[in-house]
C-alpha cells in the first residue's frame, strides 16, 4: 500500500519488515524508519537525498526507554525529559551501542525524543522500539505539516503514509545538547529557550556554530522554490513592490505591524501576530507560494524571543546560500 492512509498496526509491520512510514508529530511529518535496522535507515537517506553524515532523531515511545538508547544520561537530561517530554524537544546525549552508527551519521552521540501525537505514540507504542524520523521532505526543502504534502513530494517512495491531519506546532523540535558539561540549544524549536531555561535556572547558549552536528544546520534547509530575501519589516513593501515591477513574481509575508496594506505583488499574505501561529503556518504558507508560482519571497525576521527565535532560525536557513 503505498501513498495512502493506513492503520497504526500495517505501518507497525511495514516498519518490522525494513519499510518507510511517514507519520504526523506535533512538529512536522517524520519518515519514520526501525532505528536499529541500518538498511532501512539508510534508505531514509537515499529518499531524503539527505548527506550520510547528517544525523537523524530517534524517536522513543516514552523517557522510561531513555536508558536503552542512550549512556551516561546527565541528570540535566532527566530533569529535562521530566518537565517536556512528549514534546518537542531533542535531547543530544552518548550514543548506546543499540544506536548504528547509520542512525547518527557516524557520531558517537544520539538525538532523542519522545514526541507528543496520539499518532506517533500509537504507532510507536505498536512497533515496540526507536524509529529515526527526519522531516518526511527532501533534503533541504520546506517541511510537511500534513500528509498531503508529503505525498506530493516523496510520492511512491514512502511505503505507507499515515495522516493524523496538520501539526499543531509547525516547526522542527528543539535541540539541546547535553552530551557536554555546559547543555547549549543547537537548533531552536518547539519548546522555547525561555521555558528551558526557567526549568533549568540558568541561561542557556544558542551558539552559530557547533562541534556536534545535528538536524537543520545546513547553511539552505527549510527552503521554498522560490528564493527567499529577508529584509528589515519597515522595507518588506518597498522591495516586494520594486522586485514585482523588475519582473519577479513576488510572494510577500507582511509583517503584522503592516497588515492588510496595500502591496502591489504576486501572492500577499498578513503573517499571524501570534508566534505560536505564525510557526504553526509558516511552513504552509512558505509552499503556498510556490504552488502560486511565486520565484521571489520577501520576508523579515521576528522578534527573537519565545518561538520567535525557532521562527528567525528558519527563515534564515530558508534564505541561506543555495549550491
Amino acid at each position: 500500500m503505498t501513498g495512502e492512509s493506513g492503520g497504526i498496526q500495517q505501518a507497525a509491520d511495514v516498519l518490522r519488515a525494513g519499510g518507510l512510514v511517514a507519520f504526523p508529530t506535533e512538529t512536522v511529518y517524520g519518515l519514520g524508519a526501525d532505528a536499529e535496522n541500518p538498511v532501512a535507515v539508510s534508505r531514509t537517506f537515499q529518499v531524503k537525498g539527505r548527506p550520510p553524515n547528517h544525523p537523524l532523531i530517534v524517536h522513543i515511545e516514552s523517557a522510561a526507554h531513555l536508558d536503552g538508547w542512550a549512556e551516561d544520561v546527565p541528570e540535566t537530561a532527566r530533569v529535562l525529559a521530566e518537565h517536556f517530554w512528549p514534546g518537542p524537544l531533542t535531547l543530544v546525549l552518548r550514543r548506546s551501542s543499540r544506536v548504528p552508527l547509520e542512525a547518527t551519521g557516524g557520531l558517537e552521540t544520539v538525538a532523542v525524543r519522545v514526541p507528543d501525537h496520539p499518532v506517533a505514540q500509537a504507532l510507536l507504542a505498536a512497533f515496540g522500539g526507536g524509529l529515526t524520523a527526519p522531516s518526511a521532505n527532501r533534503f533541504g526543502s520546506v517541511s510537511p505539516t500534513t500528509a498531503e504534502h508529503v505525498r506530493t513530494e516523496l510520492g511512491d517512495a514512502v511505503d505507507l503514509v499515515l495522516d493524523g491531519g496538520p501539526c499543531q506546532v509547525g516547526v522542527e523540535s528543539t535541540i539541546v545538547d547535553v552530551s557536554a558539561e555546559a547543555p547549549a540549544i543547537l537548533r531552536p524549536g518547539g519548546v522555547t529557550r525561555e521555558d528551558l531555561e526557567a526549568v533549568l535556572g540558568y541561561p542557556l547558549g544558542v551558539p552559530a556554530t557547533s562541534d556536534v552536528r545535528v538536524p537543520g544546520q545546513h547553511p539552505s534547509h527549510y527552503a521554498p522554490r522560490a528564493r527567499v530575501i529577508l529584509v528589515e519589516p519597515e522595507n518588506v513593501i518597498a522591495e516586494a513592490e520594486q522586485a514585482q515591477q523588475a519582473g519577479r513574481q513576488v510572494g510577500v509575508l507582511l509583517p503584522p505591524t503592516f497588515a492588510d496594506a496595500e502591496v502591489k505583488a504576486h501572492a500577499v499574505v498578513n503573517v499571524p501576530a501570534s508566534p505560536a501561529a505564525y510557526a504553526r503556518a509558516l511552513y504552509r504558507l512558505l509552499r503556498g507560494f510556490d504552488e502560486s508560482g511565486c520565484d521571489l519571497v520577501v520576508a523579515s525576521l521576528p522578534p527573537e524571543d519565545g518561538m520567535g527565535l525557532a521562527i528567525a532560525n528558519r527563515l534564515r536557513r530558508a534564505a541561506g546560500p543555495r549550491g
